[in-house]
């Protein structure tokens, strides 16, 4: 059996519970992207994408006869809109990557600067607005109850990691919003390794908002000054 194979099937078993390990790998892999995020490493792009294609495989367990036979249709279909927004955010980071941050004089490839007004009202229309419309669809589709938290993290997922391409600090509250109903969501379906870490995503992108937060502060005293030059 090689490697993929035994990613594939391989099975952890606590109990009366079975958790899949790709579940657990990929979401270690999206851990790991979250540091790179906050950190606005480049490589947090190419490693989250590698923890959304295991995770597509693990929400569509009716599909691929997984344990845990229940389909989170917004969950699946967020991890290959992850994808396409991703390669937006590698490119967009990379073409940016010699950016100096004004407060340290290091390279990085973004500058964490708040959305606006506009932005702001735009990205909550947008997710009242997209949770509305996707949760009949995804409804008709079959998805797991209740459809409208799935359609909701699909919706919000969707507005965190084009802020996060943006630079838009406020990226992270929009991760908050996401796992607050995220968490009972997954539970009630059975992915308990997925809920586990969304606890532990909840703390890390308050901590993330705050050190962004921080690096644009000590940036901003410097704006003035760049730009007179």
């Amino acid at each position: 059996m090689n490697l993929i194979e035994w990613l594939f099937d391989a099975q952890l078993v606590i109990g009366d519970q079975t958790i899949l390990w790709r579940e657990i790998v990929g979401n270690g892999f999206g851990i790991a992207s979250a540091i790179g995020g906050m950190r606005r490493k480049v490589w947090a792009w190419p490693v989250g994408i590698v923890g959304n294609v295991l995770l597509f495989t693990v929400f569509l367990g009716a599909v691929f006869g997984t344990p845990n036979p229940v389909n989170l249709l917004g969950q699946a279909g967020r991890q290959l809109m992850f994808i396409a927004v991703s390669i937006y955010g590698w490119v967009r980071w990379s073409q940016s990557r010699k950016r100096v941050d004004l407060s340290t004089g290091t390279h990085v490839a973004v500058q964490p600067h708040w959305a606006g007004g506009r932005n702001r009202l735009f990205i909550i229309v947008a997710l009242v607005v997209g949770t509305a419309v996707l949760t009949p669809i995804f409804t008709a589709l079959g998805s797991f109850e209740p459809v409208w938290a799935d359609a909701w993290i699909f919706v919000g997922s969707l507005l965190a990691t084009w802020g996060m391409a943006k630079g838009w600090t406020e990226f992270w509250l929009i991760w908050v919003a996401v796992d607050i109903v995220g968490v009972p969501l997954l539970v009630s379906a059975g992915y308990y390794a997925s809920a586990i870490l969304y606890v532990f995503y909840g703390v890390f992108t308050i901590w993330g908002f705050f050190t962004w937060m921080r690096v644009q502060r000590r940036s901003a005293p410097a704006l003035p000054a760049a730009a007179d030059a």
